[in-house]
């Protein structure tokens, strides 16, 4: 009986062991590939100058034949600015693996970013054949088309992109191409959704508050600024755009103390400066402003919005020459787009000039500028008057009482559309100028004048017969016209009380960032 369990435990041990599988030897890595992972750590590791000698060794190894040591190589080479030298690495990673999309990705953003977009187009183009599910590709794809002013042609491949996989960045440039188009309820509605998707992106809180800041829309403005800066208190984006507001409504200690925190934050900002030379325009503080906006026109020379709120300065000043080159300026440089605070910053800019050449007894050169600023405004009766003014002056009656029934159309129109309080200055010197016309004293905005036809020039009552004074010396009639920009355009049927009264400003708003400014900066007419 003992023999028998010792026959059973002397079998159980051999029997283990024919069942134990015989341990195999660890595979060796290819030469090609065998310092991979040392390459891989000492460049995540950030700890570039290693990895380049690593790389380097790996290469004479393989006599350049390794294609991850040159991928990691071309990486290094881009992130030091070397654009060129990465882009012929890639392409060697390409000829080396042709079958893989990785690599026409690379060599394609290498393109892109020495400017040449559409060879760009080209290679996504081919790698979107290798891998048609890849995101990236459309993303880029329709960001390369952006460049090359194919906008149908990107919103199609960004939709594709989204469809695949949504990002933000993909919201952040198909918002920005409804903006290229002057399209502001498309971006505000694709803002919308990147928001739901994505509610405490600061980047598109902040976008969306400028953009409802834009069309007027005060509360959801200070709802989404809000939201980013509780999100992101130093964000100073949207501590500018909430300074702004408030500089609109007339709160300029308040705006001032924002615009300080933001100066900390990016003290060479030209909106900044700009901004903080229109609060001291607010305060009365002349010299001040002039500083600021000096400073503003010196960080940013082609901002045609600085050049006409330093215009506007001087023209308040009674600086007419230096009014009048920095209006001339602003012309030169105004974007021609079609979007209706542009069209009536436009019309301004030849208001002002129009006023600087005035003063400055350049009659010919004021009537075009008057008539241009006729041309592009078919509702303000500012322009209309003070054309009319300067014509009577000339001795041209006729053109001034053209003007002057134009002006008339123009204030019924208001009154039916809506409730403007008409600045007190405008109204006596179309009183004046009335009288001078014989076109009665009930105004258009008592009592309509349907039939004022009069050929000759009558006196008023204070003055001798045989003498006639000019309509509006030239301080009056500058000051007359610098509350004429003040006026802010309404569309056809839409109501709104606003208040004729002062000098505009153009505050500059903070842009949402495109690598670029597609990315310009929203400006608004408002009153001081």
């Amino acid at each position: 009986m003992a023999e028998q369990r010792l026959a059973m435990r002397t079998q159980f041990p051999a029997s283990a062991e024919s069942l134990k599988p015989r341990l195999k030897k660890a595979p060796e890595f290819p030469i090609l590939e065998k310092q991979n992972w040392l390459i891989h750590l000492h460049y995540i590791r950030k700890d570039y100058e290693a990895c380049k000698d690593v790389i380097k060794e790996q290469l004479q190894e393989t006599q350049g034949l390794c294609e991850y040591a040159i991928y990691v190589q071309a990486l290094i080479f881009r992130l030091e600015g070397n654009i060129q030298e990465s882009l012929e690495l890639f392409q060697t990673c390409a000829v080396l693996s042709p079958q893989s999309a990785d690599n026409l990705k690379q060599v394609a953003r290498s393109l892109f970013l020495l400017g040449k977009h559409k060879a760009a187009t080209e290679v996504y183009n081919e790698a979107a054949k290798l891998n048609q599910k890849d995101w990236e590709i459309c993303h880029n794809l329709g960001v390369c088309y952006i460049y090359l002013k194919q906008l149908d042609k990107a919103q199609d491949q960004l939709h594709n992109a989204l469809h695949l996989n949504r990002h933000d960045l993909t919201y952040i440039m198909l918002g920005k191409i409804h903006l290229l188009e002057g399209d502001l309820d498309k971006a505000i509605e694709i803002y919308k959704k990147a928001v739901e998707f994505s509610p405490e992106n600061t980047e598109l809180l902040t976008t969306l508050g400028l953009l409802y800041l834009q069309l007027g829309i005060y509360q959801k403005a200070f709802e989404h600024l809000g939201n980013a800066l509780t999100y992101d208190p130093t964000n100073y984006k949207a501590i500018l755009a909430a300074g702004s507001m408030m500089q609109t409504h007339g709160d300029f200690d308040v705006a001032l103390t924002k615009y300080r925190i933001v100066a900390c934050a990016v003290p060479e900002s030209p909106p900044l400066w700009n901004n903080i030379g229109m609060c001291f325009f607010g305060k009365k503080k002349y010299v001040a402003a002039i500083s600021c906006l000096k400073r503003a026109n010196y960080l940013a020379p082609f901002d045609w919005k600085i050049l006409y709120n330093l215009g506007l300065v001087h023209l308040t000043l009674q600086q007419y020459a230096s009014a009048f080159h920095f209006l001339s300026a602003a012309i030169s440089f105004q974007p021609k787009v079609g979007e209706l605070y542009m069209l009536l910053a436009a019309t301004a800019l030849s208001f002002f000039v129009a006023v600087a050449l005035t003063n400055l007894d350049d009659t010919e050169n004021a009537r075009r500028a008057y008539a241009e600023a006729v041309r592009l405004d078919k509702c303000n009766p500012l322009v209309n008057l003070n054309y009319a003014v300067l014509l009577y002056n000339q001795g041209e009656e006729r053109g001034a009482l053209a003007q002057y029934q134009e002006m008339e159309k123009k204030v019924n129109l208001l009154k039916d559309s809506s409730s403007l309080e008409f600045d007190p200055e405008m109204v006596e010197m179309a009183q004046k100028l009335g009288a001078a016309l014989q076109v009665g004293e009930a105004l258009v905005w008592t009592k309509p004048v349907k039939d004022p036809k009069s050929k000759q020039r009558t006196t008023s009552t204070s003055k001798a017969a045989s003498f006639q004074q000019p309509l509006g010396s030239n301080q009056a009639l500058g000051q007359a016209m610098s509350s004429a920009a003040a006026y802010r355009k309404l569309p056809s049927g839409v109501g709104g009380t606003s208040q004729l009264t002062k000098p505009p400003s153009l505050p500059l708003e903070p842009e949402p960032t495109v690598e670029a400014q597609p990315t310009e900066a929203s400006a608004q007419i408002r009153e001081k």
